[in-house]
């Protein structure tokens, strides 16, 4: 199915952003259906006198689902076919904010304590397959989330999302999914497989650095244009008014590629740092109420009577 022509969008600004918001049917059902069945879980838990984090609830609905949907269907999803920096606006939301969220939230742990038994049984099957365990290895999950935007945006990938409404909701679906591959395990919360030492947790997430800031540098470096013929048609149409040279927007969008990428990257390790700490301390009060019980253990027969 081949995308509608671009409208006759206004320069984009800060009321742009909220008059060019739309009802797109697959963000609108994907939204409401992911966090309505996100709140069902916490609401059952409730009822039943279980206590589940706000901090979770507000991750996975408020910023995970919420910057989903923001990142297409708000005014920033009515450009992302129009310039090139914002739809590499929208990338860096739904590859790394929305898949840090969401994995923030924990949903396969409350869809764990919240199931009925059979597809309780079900899940627990799933995490523990063998494709589970595949796609969760850490050096194939960095392998896919690293190589994707290359594939993107060097192939005809790119120009096919230009082209084609079901490849354009694809591509959006896929950035989500291959950074959930790498940042749940990474950084989750969940007992999903793929799970790795934190030393190696912070070498996989520090190496994502320097791929985003290559691939950055790459696109602002290029003479060649990301989707020529698509936007070097919108500069014939009633928008050439407004519209930045293609390819300044599209040094634009390199750039920001490399700082959002570093940006949030550095969100990652600080996020990841913060969790080995706790673990840290978790292991050492597990520790001491071990050695605690040595201790009293050994007390106890020094001060039984001996026969």
């Amino acid at each position: 199915m081949a995308l509608t022509a671009v409208q006759d969008l206004p320069e984009p600004s800060f009321a742009a952003f909220f008059t060019q918001w739309s009802l797109a049917p697959v963000p609108t059902v994907l939204t409401v259906w992911v966090a309505g069945l996100y709140l069902l879980g916490v609401g059952r838990l409730r009822a039943r006198g279980d206590h589940w984090p706000v901090g979770r609830t507000i991750a996975f609905v408020g910023v995970g689902m919420g910057s989903f949907y923001l990142a297409t269907a708000s005014g920033l999803a009515a450009y992302d076919t129009t310039l090139v920096s914002a739809h590499m606006v929208q990338h860096m939301v739904l590859s790394m904010l929305v898949p840090l969220s969401l994995a923030l939230g924990a949903p396969v742990t409350l869809a764990l304590r919240t199931l009925p038994a059979t597809p309780r049984r079900w899940l627990l099957a799933v995490l523990h397959s063998r494709i589970a365990a595949v796609l969760s290895f850490a050096p194939l999950a960095f392998a896919l989330y690293i190589l994707s935007p290359w594939a993107l945006y060097f192939t005809g990938w790119y120009d096919a999302s230009l082209s084609s409404t079901y490849v354009h909701e694809v591509m959006h679906l896929h950035l989500v999914l291959v950074g959930a591959l790498f940042f749940w395990p990474l950084m989750g919360i969940d007992p999903v497989p793929g799970r790795v030492g934190y030393p190696f947790r912070v070498l996989l997430t520090v190496l994502t650095l320097p791929f985003h800031a290559f691939l950055g540098v790459t696109i602002m470096g290029q003479s060649d244009l990301i989707g020529e013929e698509h936007y070097l048609a919108l500069r014939e149409g009633p928008m050439a008014s407004w519209l930045p040279d293609a390819l300044d927007d599209q040094h634009v969008a390199g750039g920001i590629l490399w700082a959002s990428g570093d940006l949030i990257g550095l969100v990652f390790f600080g996020v990841l740092f913060a969790q080995w700490v706790r673990s840290s301390m978790q292991e050492a009060r597990r520790e001491d109420r071990r050695l605690d019980r040595e201790e009293d253990r050994a007390r106890t027969r020094e001060l039984s009577p001996r026969p």
